[in-house]
């Protein structure tokens, strides 16, 4: 490997951690992905800065978490101002791009449900730093075909971008796909979808069978232009920082050609707590049940929702044929690599920006609850230069972790403000572990769940707790995860318990209080 390595991280959206052939799922075909792991390092207690998609591809960017970056919530540009270890990588020499998926800055203009009429106050206590936002704004591509990017964006020199989900993408790729295809619109969306009779979250607007053809998807048009990138940068001297970032498998559901019924929902495995009795649960579960049996009528929007056994078994299987569909592009763009003889020189990563229910208690989505389906995500480190490849990691690992441990293999320093730990005494196997407990964030627009305010939450977690208060409310959650794997007896009014709530209430506050902002640094003594 030369001196300094070059860099390639796929990412996928909405992607749980046991949902890998390599973790043991029965169902999930990913050979691709699998022999990353094979070759390289699976972290196993890897999860995210906070389950929510904006702010935790901001934590991956700046390797901080949300309350110090400033991407609480969906809805929030991240601050030009903030510096991103891309930049750092490209003002040491390094050529940068990113293909697919960015989601920094707002992908939609529709207004924030908070705060709501009478409540907003006529100025903010922060002003945006200087620069162009808006940049990722769907509609703003779709009407202005010279509508693009100011570049570097992040630090990414080059960028081929899609906005969105599903077949309904825009970006470049829709473009693109006009380019391909005369009346490429007319592919597109529900409206135009082939039949599927009898699907369960058709009716929900999750999922319909697109289409687009296989070779035009958005998931096609990624790995074809990450291809690109590294046949351009294979003719250049500088070491690469490339992202390989695909929108899939999030909802709605569209996976092209053979990949729609690639699984079979009567055979996949419901998830072992679909249908599994929960102890003294936090209200907001009770309260998703009941607002389904309420409202016949009902259709999920942003947040987390309680499903049939149907629609669960629907959902998993379009998500592995979807999986399916990256999974090959992974391994295009991975021969792609071995042709150009980059193989030796490239650390790949793979990771996801949050995880999914999927069935999990009878729940899909996302939003407002931190079980581990939701918060646990892939991490793999695969570096040609280590000879510990095959190896599963249990060490407590965070996305903020990424940046700094990026910057070290590429022989830089982490940035003052950074939450991220350098993983590197633990893929080097100087240490078992980087840290005792992990601290993650959430905070959303929305006041889900029938409560009175919005849901503001943050959770404690090591290899035995976890522990998750929500603010302003007399509920919580504790989990003993070595007796209780599966987080299905919250132990938070349990009196035996008492002692250990305030415990980890306490560790809790001083993980708060190790992750206030330390940047910048001062300039002056007084």
């Amino acid at each position: 490997m030369r001196k300094r390595p070059n860099f390639l991280l796929f990412i996928t959206d909405q992607h749980r951690a046991d949902h890998l052939g390599c973790a043991g799922h029965p169902d999930v075909r990913t050979p691709h992905i699998d022999a990353l792991a094979a070759q390289g390092q699976r972290f196993t207690d890897f999860h995210v800065a906070t389950p929510i998609c904006q702010p935790n591809r901001a934590s991956l960017m700046t390797g901080r978490l949300p309350s110090a970056h400033g991407v609480q919530m969906n809805g929030r540009e991240l601050s030009l101002g903030e510096r991103s270890f891309v930049e750092t990588l490209r003002a040491s020499g390094y050529r940068t791009a990113l293909v697919g998926k960015s989601h920094l800055q707002n992908i939609t203009a529709v207004p924030p449900p908070w705060p709501g009429a009478g409540q907003r106050l006529p100025d903010d206590a922060r002003s945006p730093h200087p620069g162009r936002y808006g940049q990722e704004v769907a509609t703003r591509w779709a009407s202005d075909p010279a509508f693009d990017l100011d570049l570097p964006y992040y630090g990414f020199e080059r960028v081929a971008l899609t906005i969105g989900h599903a077949d309904e993408q825009q970006g470049h790729w829709r473009r693109w796909l006009r380019q391909q295809w005369p009346d490429a619109d007319q592919l597109i969306g529900p409206e135009n979808a082939a039949p599927s009779p009898g699907l369960a979250l058709g009716r929900l607007r999750q999922a319909w069978r697109t289409r687009v053809p296989e070779d035009l998807y958005p998931t096609a048009y990624i790995a074809d232009r990450s291809c690109d990138e590294l046949q351009r940068l294979a003719r250049e001297a500088a070491p690469f920082f490339l992202q390989c970032s695909f929108p899939d498998p999030h909802h709605p559901f569209t996976p092209p050609g053979r990949y729609w019924d690639l699984f079979d929902p009567a055979t996949v495995q419901l998830p072992p707590t679909f249908h599994a009795e929960l102890v003294d649960p936090p209200p907001a579960v009770a309260w998703l049940r009941a607002q389904r049996k309420r409202d016949p009528a009902f259709r999920p929007g942003h947040g987390a929702f309680a499903c049939t056994e149907q629609e669960a078994r629907e959902a998993l299987a379009l998500n592995h044929g979807s999986l399916a569909c990256i999974d090959d592009a992974i391994g295009r763009v991975m021969a792609c690599l071995r042709a150009l003889d980059l193989d030796r020189d490239t650390i790949v990563m793979f990771t996801s920006d949050h995880g999914e229910l999927l069935g999990d208690r009878g729940l899909m989505f996302k939003g407002g609850l931190h079980y581990a389906p939701l918060t646990r995500v892939p991490f793999i480190w695969r570096d040609p230069a280590q000879t510990r490849s095959g190896q599963t990691v249990s060490a407590l690992a965070q996305t903020t972790d990424i940046a700094p441990t990026v910057l070290v293999r590429a022989g830089l320093q982490p940035a003052n403000g950074m939450h991220g730990l350098p993983l590197q005494p633990v893929l080097q196997g100087q240490a078992d572990s980087v840290r005792e407990a992990l601290l993650i964030e959430e905070e959303s627009q929305r006041s889900d769940f029938g409560l009175d305010r919005r849901v503001r939450m943050r959770t404690l977690r090591d290899h035995r707790h976890r522990y998750t208060v929500y603010d302003g409310q007399p509920w919580g959650e504790l989990y003993d995860l070595e007796a209780d794997p599966l987080e299905l007896h919250n132990r938070w009014n349990d009196p035996r318990a008492r002692g250990l709530r305030g415990e980890l209430a306490e560790r809790l506050a001083r993980a708060m209080l190790t992750s206030t902002d330390s940047s910048p640094y001062p300039t002056a003594s007084a």
